[in-house]
């Protein structure tokens, strides 16, 4: 498939040398421009582009970058993509990291919110891993310690698409329900910071409190 991927943390690094490594032509982009990103390019064999071109004629587009540059992403990034599936694995921080976002604090989900910034609907999963677990941890299908992962959104065909992509990165998906849904996956929540497998995750997610903790409000 045709991958783009915006944002080049850990997550984001990490996806874009995994990612290209089962096969898939991916694209990678971040704030600072292609230049910067020329050491990940040449290890990984990704292409390093600018946002415009990470989420033009992608099959695939990955957005992880922190919330708070979210609005921050040129207007109409997706117009003309309808079938390109857009991936959130963003996480809101709004005490070390992001600041107070009023529709978030007032019970909006985070994706959702993400979801209305760009105009195009979002499925959130990656969120919930450490970046060096996904790098190394990733095991054949089957495997009796294989780790899943939460996958919601309102699509589908979108949350299909992702759970084949977590599929051939060594993981199992789990399907979460909704995008309304996905505060079960936020920081703080049972499932978040896991490694567990795939009936691990769904108790974790039935357990999660609806509350957001102190801590991660703002």
């Amino acid at each position: 498939m045709r991958i783009g991927i915006i944002g080049a943390g850990n997550i984001g690094g990490t996806l874009t040398r995994r990612l290209a490594a089962v096969g898939h032509d991916v694209s990678v982009a971040n704030s600072r421009g292609p230049e910067t990103l020329a050491g990940l390019a040449r290890e990984s064999g990704a292409k390093a582009v600018t946002v415009e071109e990470a989420a033009r004629g992608k099959d695939v587009v990955i957005v992880t970058i922190p919330e708070k540059n979210i609005p921050r992403l040129p207007k109409g990034l997706f117009a003309g993509a309808d079938r390109t599936v857009v991936v959130d694995t963003g996480n809101y921080y709004p005490r070390n990291r992001d600041g107070r976002i009023d529709a978030i604090e007032n019970g909006m989900t985070e994706s959702r919110w993400v979801e209305q910034q760009l105009g195009h609907p979002v499925v959130k999963a990656f969120n919930n891993i450490y970046a060096k677990h996904l790098m190394e941890r990733g095991q054949p299908k089957g495997a009796p310690t294989r780790i899943a992962l939460p996958v919601a959104g309102d699509d589908v065909r979108a949350k299909a698409v992702v759970i084949q992509l977590l599929d051939e990165l060594g993981f199992d998906g789990v399907d979460a329900g909704g995008l309304d849904e996905s505060w079960r996956q936020q920081p703080a929540t049972p499932v978040y910071a896991t490694d567990f497998d795939a009936a691990g995750v769904k108790r974790a997610l039935a357990a999660a409190p609806r509350e957001r903790p102190a801590d991660f409000r703002g």
